[in-house]
């Protein structure tokens, strides 16, 4: 067994919040080109969602599965967890081998087990070297390939777990459009969010509840909105309230994360009383002093953001 509790729980520490730094896990899957020759493909996650990596305790693909992802299922800390088969759920055509290792994540509320070949290494990087990648790529339009690394000898393919939860369960970012509250007059609200998903559900929710959003796929995108709204706030001689009224943003985005978004917005003097919403599903109480030390107004994990709209109109009418 492989346990990278201790190891995570260190490197976290290491992360000051605001650097616009995060760490990842490398690992790789080799698959069969079409003249049988073994290669590798290389894919990152970022190590805040893993619990631990362990060999594979003799797993396989069965016929019988209605998914074939699932491999089935394992015990971690108390609980059972499913295994899949990332290379199946990527298009991959695994070279199957009997030191396949699990890894364990943990992430909006949910265990799951990601089988690959081997686990290369963990990698301090800015979200600067994190590029948005092809959006050509089959992978990218389904939303699972969110951004690229060059490591000079190989590229790092980034996924989005999370999408790979919706594909697995549609339900889980399943968000009502409906919602029980409705704003008296309509407020401006600018969401960050490299996934597609996310922002078309952010869409109907708040525009159900009378919020009129611009949505923008990087926290680098979202500073520049802003600065612009400064500039003609300054210009015309009116308030910062005729641009925008909130900010709701990902932590996790390629170029510039959330925390570092809001860090920059609450040491603005123009800017710092724009009130910031931060979500991810890595929102738990562990980290919540994050969010705290950039001066976030709230934080909320991706499992509530059926609240989104509620906690906006809260915050907005306070």
């Amino acid at each position: 067994m492989i346990a990278l509790g201790t190891l995570v729980k260190e490197t976290e520490i290491l992360l000051d919040t605001g650097t616009n730094e995060l760490e990842i896990l490398e690992m790789v899957i080799e698959d069969l080109d079409h003249v049988g020759e073994v290669r590798q493909r290389f894919f990152g996650i970022n190590v805040a969602k893993v619990m631990q990596v362990i060999e594979n305790p003799g797993l396989k693909k069965t016929k019988s599965s209605e998914n074939p992802a699932f491999l089935g299922m394992i015990s971690i800390r108390g609980q059972m967890a499913p295994v899949l088969d990332l290379a199946i759920m990527l298009g991959v055509d695994r070279a199957v081998n009997k030191t396949d290792v699990i890894i364990v994540t943990e992430f909006s509320q949910s265990v799951l087990g990601f089988m690959v070949t081997d686990v290369v290494d963990i990698h301090r990087l800015g979200w600067g070297r994190i590029d948005p990648p092809d959006k050509c790529l089959g992978l990218v339009a389904r939303g699972i390939i969110v951004g690229l690394v060059n490591m000079q000898d190989r590229y790092i393919q980034v996924l989005d777990i999370e999408s790979l939860l919706a594909e697995l369960v549609p339900e889980t970012l399943d968000l009502p459009c409906k919602t029980a509250v409705t704003a008296a007059r309509q407020y401006k609200a600018l969401v960050a969010d490299d996934s597609e998903t996310i922002r078309i559900m952010l869409r109907k929710v708040l525009t159900a509840a009378n919020m009129q959003p611009t949505l923008v796929n990087t926290g680098e995108e979202a500073l520049s909105i802003l600065e612009k709204y400064k500039a003609e706030s300054q210009n015309e001689k009116r308030p910062l309230s005729d641009f925008v009224d909130i900010l709701i943003t990902d932590i996790e985005m390629p170029r510039m994360d959330g925390y570092s978004l809001t860090k920059m917005v609450k040491s603005d003097p123009l800017l710092k009383d724009l009130p910031v919403i931060l979500y991810s599903s890595l929102i738990y109480d562990e980290v919540l002093h994050k969010g705290e030390s950039v001066l976030a107004d709230v934080q909320i994990s991706k499992p509530e953001m059926h609240r989104m709209a509620e906690l906006a109109l809260e915050l907005l009418e306070k």
